[in-house]
């Protein structure tokens, strides 16, 4: 699953030689000449496959995971990439390009894997920023399953309407495949949910909480009612059973029966960076979630809402979201307790400033600004008490803390975590 290097050397060389301006201008035509190339190269494998493209704001990587997990216990031999990993059968190494999709050949030599190891079935996190650069070109696609819309890489796009548009130039995408039948699975309670279903398709699913009723979901697991059947699931949040219910609804218009899939989701493992517990016998709850925009922050912290919360928030630098960065300090000073702002991926930007501009939000509590991650961590683990949660957002699974002029950091929140907790006496 790893690019040829030789490959990747020649494209950076080429790019070197183009001056930046020319190179900006033409952009889209480079990303859109290497998503053609790259299929004929692999010799058009997404036609050897059923693909799943899986898109939305938030739970995109989550549902991806679990389309996975209820096509392999159906016995399908399924392939998969998203932010958290890329799988091939039983083969699975961690994501560590800091996106779901990328790009120069990525996707088509995945799929080429794929089809080599014996897969039938592809399920793919696609984000607006992979549409933006053509990564979905030359891949034929089966269903596409939409999770929700909220605002999100504005400066990027430039609009939320043209954020939007990108989301849903996929589904035009599914609309000219060749494949039948086609399949579109889309959130009937987000308000862009119908702009997906009217586009033509075999099948028009959606989905929505309604669909759940009676359904609890508290902070370790989510009890909810489909088919008839009564499903217990150990992931926590409302935010996941809309993403079982995608899943489900995914998995139901391909023909999976439904003993299938509740057994696959009622032992369905921890999802790597979302809503993931941290457990070394402590006596308060250390989670780990890539929650980053104020919808997902909201839903993390509402979810843990009857404890005694610890936030550790950030916010990634390079001109992303900065007016956003204040109404995310006020988020964490309305649900927590005590907030530590503290250093997440600055790029190029000065990240105290950063940090300041997060406690700008701030009204009547304090909260303590730490620039090292690891010593912010460190401080809310020290003073956590019984029963608390320590959410520690932002990063998820994210393999570095990305510096100025290209610098990475290796990180991971998940695996600090673990060592802190250790020095301070908790250990499995």
């Amino acid at each position: 699953m790893k690019p040829s290097s030789t490959l990747e050397e020649t494209l950076r060389f080429v790019q070197k030689l183009i001056p930046k301006p020319l190179y900006r201008f033409g952009q889209p035509i480079y990303h859109y000449f290497l998503a053609v190339v790259g299929t004929v190269l692999y010799g058009n494998p997404s036609r050897k496959l059923v693909v799943i493209a899986v898109t939305g704001t938030k739970g995109k990587t989550s549902t991806t995971e679990l389309i996975a997990q209820l096509l392999r216990e159906s016995g399908t031999k399924t392939a998969s990439s998203s932010t958290i990993q890329f799988c091939i059968g039983g083969q699975c190494e961690r994501n560590v390009y800091k996106m779901g999709l990328p790009g120069r050949f990525f996707v088509q030599r995945f799929l080429h894997q794929a089809v080599a190891a014996g897969c039938t079935h592809a399920v793919i996190e696609t984000s607006s920023e992979a549409v933006k650069q053509f990564r979905h070109k030359g891949v034929a696609l089966n269903a596409l399953v939409f999770t929700n819309l909220a605002p999100e890489h504005i400066e990027s796009h430039g609009s939320f309407e043209a954020y939007a548009a990108a989301k849903l130039s996929l589904a035009k995408h599914l609309e000219r495949s060749p494949k039948q039948p086609r399949i579109i699975v889309a959130n009937a309670d987000d308000a862009y949910g119908q702009k997906f279903l009217d586009f033509p398709a075999e099948k028009r699913v959606a989905y929505s909480l309604r669909d759940a009723e009676p359904y609890t979901a508290d902070d370790k697991n989510i009890r909810f009612t489909w088919r008839g059947e009564l499903f217990s699931v150990p992931l926590p949040g409302l935010f996941n059973l809309y993403n079982c219910l995608a899943a489900l609804s995914l998995g139901e218009a391909l023909g999976l029966e439904c003993s299938v899939m509740k057994r696959a989701l009622e032992h369905m493992p921890p999802i790597a960076g979302r809503a993931e517990r941290i457990e070394a016998s402590q006596p308060f709850d250390v989670v780990v979630d890539y929650a980053h925009t104020m919808e997902s922050l909201r839903a993390l912290y509402s979810t843990f809402n009857k404890k005694r919360i610890t936030a550790i928030i950030g916010a990634t630098g390079g001109g992303r979201d900065q007016a956003k960065r204040a109404e995310r300090g006020a988020l964490a000073e309305e649900y927590a307790a005590t907030t530590i702002i503290t250093n997440e991926d600055p790029y190029d930007e000065d990240p105290q400033k950063i940090m300041r501009e997060l406690a700008a939000g701030f009204k009547t509590k304090k909260p303590v600004l730490l620039l090292d991650r690891r010593a912010a961590i460190t401080a809310a683990l020290k003073e956590a008490k019984d029963g608390d949660a320590v959410l520690i957002t932002g990063k998820g699974t994210d393999p570095y803390i990305m510096g100025p002029r290209g610098i990475k950091q290796v990180w991971s929140d998940a695996q600090v975590a673990r060592e802190e907790l250790a020095k301070l006496g908790y250990t499995k």
